[in-house]
């Protein structure tokens, strides 16, 4: 067989899954805990040895570990450019960890520099329209001796212009097409590629998780890029809508493809544009670090009475004190699958719902055919239990947006997803039948 590894480095486990290229069959899968507090590469071998291959076949690689990929935008202005500059980052397997927009002032600097970025998403104006903000923010940029690279994908007329500013204050920037070329048209996706090679050329090396080289020659893609990937080969797969829920220790992200309507251009489109392949990401709500805010958005939400809250919060504070807690017994595993409810619940509601401040048009999620759910909650429960967390969302009448008409409910319980994605680009026949054979049923 013609074999390939395929390779997650996260934060707290190195997931592997090797795989036939030849008839995209799953052969082995491993997992271990990443290696972060010595190399990463110890873990990530160790787990390739797990699952019996070698260096003797190619190993593709995305990593989330180190925090992944952390993001800052800088736009026109908030309601436009900036929120299709967020999409655009987003799409990328981004966590966008700032927004700014409008002319910089020093405040304005100091804030994204705090935010500690490792990319800055320059963006502004449609092509053709207003190019004296963005070229503003340039040059703010440049007189602050800026390090941390930037990409731009703004007004076309002005990226000489914006390229020319930063590149001759030593700035690392790149140029992409613009994100938002006309009023609602997004164009995520030369955006999205130029992120990933600043992410893979200067963000992998220098977060010094390994020493030399290798890993940094070895990673692909940022892991929800990857998993995005995936989520778009499943959906061309299916020949329909889907949504993918992974709730994670920090994050719970929601992922959807849907199908282009004649939304796209009605009267009442988004002039950001039209959103039909989207990723949100909710940093409050996670099954460790994040999980008193699980407790605290399911209160808002009125999905737990004062009594439950209670008795929740304070197993959600001991997660967070202590993010490598496993569960002993039956009650600390069913305090997990609870959170774990209510995580996804909380989460696919702000992303049909338009975000929890509203800050983009809802999704109209009723013609989704597969809800698949991801996270190591999920994949280590059995897999009635793991159903019946997404069942929840499924059953969600009372949470302000419409629910899917008849979808059915599965769990990516040995992560492919992510191999999926890392393969679509070079081997996409491997790729759809890898994930078409794990998610579809005739």
């Amino acid at each position: 067989m013609s074999l390939a590894v395929c390779a997650d480095v996260g934060s707290t486990f190195t997931k592997v899954a090797v795989v036939d290229l030849a008839g995209g069959g799953l052969v082995a899968v491993a997992a271990v805990p990443t290696s972060v507090g010595t190399d990463v590469l110890h873990g990530l071998d160790a787990a390739v040895a797990a699952a019996g291959a070698g260096r003797d076949v190619p190993w593709y690689v995305c990593s989330s570990a180190g925090g992944g990929l952390r993001l800052a935008v800088v736009g026109y202005e908030p309601l436009v450019t900036a929120r299709a500059g967020r999409r655009a980052g987003l799409s990328a397997g981004a966590d966008v960890v700032h927004v700014a927009a409008g002319r910089l002032g020093g405040a304005d600097v100091a804030a994204v520099r705090a935010a500690r970025p490792d990319v800055v998403l320059l963006v502004g104006g449609t092509d053709g329209g207003d190019a004296e903000v963005v070229v503003h923010n340039a040059t703010r940029l440049a007189r602050a001796r800026w390090r941390v690279p930037v990409v731009f994908a703004g007004n076309a007329d002005a990226r000489d212009e914006v390229c020319g500013l930063l590149g001759a204050a030593g700035v690392p920037v790149t140029a992409a097409d613009n994100v938002l070329p006309a009023l609602g048209v997004l164009a995520p996706a030369s955006a999205r590629a130029a992120v990933r090679e600043v992410f893979l050329r200067h963000v992998i090396g220098g977060k010094r998780l390994s020493r030399g080289g290798r890993f940094a020659r070895l990673v692909r893609a940022a892991t929800p890029d990857a998993v995005l990937a995936g989520v778009e080969v499943l959906a061309d797969v299916v020949g329909g809508d889907l949504v993918v829920v992974d709730v994670g220790g920090a994050t719970t992200d929601v992922y959807s493809v849907l199908t282009p309507d004649e939304r796209a251009g009605g009267p009442g489109r988004e002039v950001a544009g039209a959103w039909w392949r989207a990723r949100t990401v909710e940093g409050d709500l996670g099954m460790r670090w994040s999980a008193p805010g699980v407790v605290r958005a399911a209160g808002a939400e009125r999905l737990v009475d004062p009594v439950e809250g209670e008795v929740l919060a304070a197993a959600a504070r001991v997660r967070a004190a202590d993010p490598g807690f496993v569960p002993v017994d039956g009650a600390q595993v069913a305090v997990d699958r609870r959170l774990a409810g209510l995580a996804a619940t909380v989460a696919v509601r702000r992303h049909a719902r338009g975000g929890s401040g509203g800050e983009w048009a809802g999704r109209d999620l009723r013609d989704v055919r597969l809800v698949v759910g991801s996270g190591g909650v999920l994949r280590h429960a059995e897999v009635s239990a793991a159903v019946g967390v997404l069942g929840g969302v499924l059953t969600d009448h009372a949470g302000g947006w419409a629910v899917p008409r008849a979808a059915r409910a599965v769990v990516d319980v040995d992560y492919v997803l992510a191999a999926g994605g890392l393969l679509a680009r070079e081997h996409p026949g491997a790729a759809r039948a890898l994930l078409g054979g794990r998610f579809v049923t005739e």
